[in-house]
């Protein structure tokens, strides 16, 4: 059956809704990034690029780096942008847009996050990177889709009881990374985290401007909680939904962090361009060794 217009809708060109992408335009590996200026400073290290299309705050960029093919996307800021992202990237490759069916063979993206974060562990130092082979999502995204098969209540069960959850707040899910790709893009230089995705900035990340917070010991629990020998690492506004999305449509993923705060020790990057830069130039040379 058809899926209907109202649900899966294209540009009058044909092009996926809000990406405005047709599927010609994208490549089986994805880089994602939250600010949209930041797809340039990926791209800048392309051999060429060959094609460039923004919508709102969706900017893309495909090209080949050393002859792997790549597409670069912003994502914009936040969990309820990274729903419209990785449903619209798996339709362009899962979906006949033309006779609005689902193909029967499956195509899997490798979708690798470039982001900045916080960390919250006072050994983890500024300028420094991590890979999160696990994260906690503060957001309720994935409650609205069926997703027992992909979760770690334990996790999740441990998780509220340290943080004296209030229940007012949606119900924290954990989830993983995809492991092989997760191993291609680890080395000494970076660290394994275990990463928070904050619902916002601010109170969601404990910061007080004017307002008052709900739980004004929520990231000391944070730094203190440890299960299985896991303790939370970082904190940033994306991975646990494309962790999550990524794998209920049958997509690898992984997350790339440039620590540019330490909310423990309150130090913050004398250069955080450069932290970032150096984390680009490691994650795209980390893809052409695990392409080899």
């Amino acid at each position: 059956m058809a899926i209907a217009e109202s649900e899966l809708i294209l540009n009058e060109d044909g092009s996926i809704y809000h990406l405005n992408l047709k599927p010609e335009h994208l490549a089986k590996t994805v880089i994602t990034v939250g600010d949209p200026d930041r797809v340039d400073k990926v791209t800048r290290y392309f051999d060429h690029i060959d094609c460039k299309i923004q919508k709102r705050e969706f900017h893309t960029q495909t090209g080949t780096y050393k002859g792997r093919r790549i597409t670069v996307i912003s994502t914009g800021i936040g969990p309820d942008n990274i729903d419209i992202v990785l449903n619209e990237l798996d339709a362009l490759v899962n979906i006949d847009l033309a006779n609005r069916v689902v193909k029967q063979k499956h195509t899997s993206l490798d979708i690798i996050r470039i982001g900045t974060s916080g960390g919250i562990q006072p050994g983890i130092p500024v300028d420094s990177f991590i890979i999160s082979e696990m994260a906690v999502g503060f957001d309720n995204l994935l409650h609205f889709y069926k997703n027992d098969q992909i979760q770690f209540p334990d996790f999740s069960d441990a998780l509220v009881e340290h943080l004296t959850w209030d229940s007012n707040k949606s119900i924290p899910y954990v989830v993983s990374s995809d492991k092989e790709l997760e191993a291609h893009m680890y080395s000494v230089a970076t660290y394994k985290g275990f990463t928070v995705t904050n619902i916002g900035f601010y109170g969601p990340q404990g910061r007080v401007l004017r307002l008052p917070l709900q739980d004004v010991e929520l990231n000391n629990k944070m730094a203190t909680f440890e299960y299985k020998n896991k303790r939370i690492t970082n904190l940033e506004m994306e991975t646990a939904a494309i962790y999550s999305l990524s794998k209920l449509l049958g997509h690898r993923a992984v997350s790339m962090n440039a620590i540019i705060a330490n909310r423990a020790t309150g130090e913050f990057s004398q250069n955080p361009r450069e932290t970032v830069d150096k984390l680009i130039k490691y994650t795209l040379n980390q893809i052409i060794k695990y392409s080899e």
